[in-house]
């Protein structure tokens, strides 16, 4: 049996911090408290997330492939994460606008609080953006996520996605199995 790839180490973790009461009026922007209140990685991981600091450099992708056969992968840390989880379904798209059809009606839906009964990977192979769950005690966690950021989200956490205020990001979305929409 084989060691699985470490995650990174809690310096490597994204920014992450607990967003105000209330709604959030500019999905795009930071929203953090005054004074901030960061969320450390441990509290992450309590919630069941994973992360794991990738090389998005060193690599190439295509701006959109749906599927993408995660086995056509170079990067020998991407192939191990890949067969330790048994990811064996993935696509890659690009959320901004003239690559993206309808993309303002896309943004806001994919900001739409939601739940999924599987886990949810994300590997940021650019651009950058907001992930947003619920901590135990139901408040709203943002999660900064960059290039090279891959971070797991598990079943039944509820969580939103947002672009950032740079309106861009190439994402690698991997499954176990062919997902069902």
């Amino acid at each position: 049996m084989t060691t699985p790839l470490s995650q990174a180490p809690d310096e490597e973790w994204p920014d992450a911090w607990y967003l105000p009461d209330g709604e959030c009026k500019n999905q795009k922007a930071l929203n953090k408290k005054e004074p901030n209140e960061p969320c450390q990685p441990a509290s992450l991981r309590a919630l069941g997330i994973s992360y794991w600091k990738m090389d998005a450099e060193s690599y190439t992708y295509p701006r959109l492939s749906v599927p993408w056969d995660p086995k056509d992968t170079c990067d020998p840390r991407l192939a191990k994460l890949r067969d330790d989880r048994g990811y064996s379904y993935a696509d890659i798209i690009t959320v901004e606008r003239g690559a993206l059809p309808e993309y303002d009606t896309k943004v806001k839906a994919f900001f739409e609080e939601h739940i999924h009964d599987a886990e949810e990977i994300r590997y940021v192979l650019g651009g950058s953006g907001f992930f947003d769950v619920r901590d135990l005690e139901d408040r709203w966690v943002r999660v900064h996520v960059k290039k090279g950021d891959l971070m797991t989200l598990p079943e039944g956490i509820y969580h939103r996605f947002t672009v950032d205020e740079q309106d861009s990001i190439h994402a690698m979305r991997l499954f176990i199995g062919q997902p069902v929409w």
